[in-house]
């Protein structure tokens, strides 16, 4: 059992049996806790079968809005930045709506760093590289998803530094840099084999035939 939902059975042992006051505020703000962790996970998964499937569903938006209330309410920047990341990423890949996304990612990104959760700065900064890619603006492109890989080799998240990786491939091809471009795809090939990432693999692959 989550010793979050164990405390707050106590809680209510101590209000019952105990008659203790204002003991039930603290028992909510834990179930509250649980919760917003559980809608954060489940928003999650059902973005994965997106990926999977390519069908959208609605559910996924509302589990990280009430994540990113639920955290809210209780004091905590660093699970509503996280939960904002993901209605971000919601927006961009599902609803592809870069214009609703990006200031989403850009709050999420303030809280974030001020947390100190440099994993979840790492995918703002890839997400708003790729809306700035989208928009056309290659040099603030380049340089999210070079900070967002930098901060992934600080966090030994091989996989990630591989995706951003082939992003940036793409940046260079439309910089005419073709050289820079193989060679980042070769990079992103041995750092994905190494992690057995192999979704990341089919995205070097098509990106191979792409440029």
């Amino acid at each position: 059992m989550d010793e979050r939902i164990e405390q707050a059975g106590l809680l209510y042992e101590r209000a019952v049996f105990g008659g203790e006051d204002g003991v039930l505020e603290a028992a909510d703000r834990q179930l509250d806790a649980v919760e917003a962790d559980l809608a954060l996970a489940r928003g999650r998964l059902i973005h994965a079968r997106f990926l999977e499937q390519r069908v959208g569903d609605v559910r996924e938006s509302e589990l990280f809005e009430q994540a990113a209330r639920l955290y809210r309410e209780l004091g905590d920047g660093r699970g509503e930045g996280e939960a904002l990341l993901w209605i971000g990423i919601y927006h961009q890949v599902v609803g592809g709506d870069n214009e609703t996304a990006v200031p989403v990612l850009e709050r999420a990104h303030g809280l974030a760093d001020r947390a100190g959760d440099r994993l979840t700065v790492s995918y703002v900064l890839r997400h708003l590289g790729i809306a700035a890619h989208m928009a056309g603006r290659l040099g603030e492109a380049r340089e999210r998803l070079e900070e967002s890989a930098r901060l992934r080799r600080e966090l030994d998240f091989p996989a990630g530094v591989a995706a951003n990786l082939v992003g940036l491939a793409y940046i260079a091809a439309a910089e005419e840099r073709p050289e820079d471009a193989r060679g980042l795809l070769e990079e992103a090939a041995a750092l994905a084999g190494a992690a057995d990432a192999k979704a990341v693999l089919r995205s070097v692959d098509e990106a191979r035939r792409d440029l």
